[in-house]
Parts: structure tokens; C-alpha cells; sequence
């Protein structure tokens, strides 16, 4: 029998429910407002609109993207003059690259859940 690739399998976050399941909906919004500041959690537009508040996460997300990148790539020239000895700066480098993936998981994870809430229909009026 032969496998077929699903882009659920390696990018859908483990904390939303497989689309179509009871209440995947609802544990998608979750996850999705996790990625927001949690002032946004306010306003009742976003969380009534599942499409909204993942167009809003995915932006949230590549900002974090190119935040973390200019720190990385600013790290060795800029830290220095804070006194940080060199054990430090080179921790925080790591940091900085790991990050960098972490997030650019995260992203892909946000595009597969808008996807899914795009397909299902949620954009409620």
C-alpha cells in the first residue's frame, strides 16, 4: 500500500484537533489566539472569525520571524558593546538561530490551520 504525503502530518500543530473532528474549530482559535498578544484575545471580531485571527497570527508570526533574524544577524557586531563576554554572545546567537526555526514551524503550522479553516468554511459573517 502506498503512503501519501499530507501537509497535516508534519506541519499541523499538535495542539489543534484533525480538521472535520468534533470541536476542531474551537481547539484551532485556541492555538491561534496563543499566538497573539493576549490583548487581542479582546476584541470580539478576531474570535468570532476563525480566518481572521489566523490571517492575523500568520502576521504576527513573520514579524517574529524577521525580529528574531535581525537580532541574529546583529548579534556579533552589536553585543559586544554591552559588555557581554563572548560565552554569552555565542549562547545567545544559538538562541537566536533556534528560534528562527521554531518560528518558521510555527508558521508553516499557521498556513495548514488557515488552509483548513479556509476549506471548512469558517468565515462566518
Amino acid at each position: 500500500m502506498a503512503l501519501t504525503y499530507s501537509p497535516i502530518a508534519s506541519d499541523w500543530p499538535c495542539q489543534v484537533k484533525t480538521p472535520g473532528s468534533f470541536d476542531w474549530e474551537r481547539s484551532a482559535i485556541k492555538w491561534l489566539r496563543d499566538l497573539v498578544p493576549a490583548r487581542y484575545a479582546s476584541y470580539p471580531t478576531l474570535m468570532r472569525h476563525p480566518v481572521l485571527l489566523a490571517r492575523h497570527a500568520q502576521i504576527q508570526v513573520q514579524h517574529e520571524i524577521r525580529v528574531a533574524r535581525t537580532a541574529l544577524q546583529t548579534a556579533r557586531s552589536e553585543l559586544p558593546a554591552l559588555g557581554l563576554h563572548e560565552s554569552v554572545i555565542e549562547h545567545t546567537i544559538k538562541m537566536y538561530a533556534a528560534e528562527v526555526l521554531q518560528l518558521s514551524h510555527i508558521a508553516r503550522s499557521v498556513r495548514a490551520v488557515t488552509q483548513a479553516l479556509t476549506d471548512s468554511g469558517a468565515t462566518r459573517n
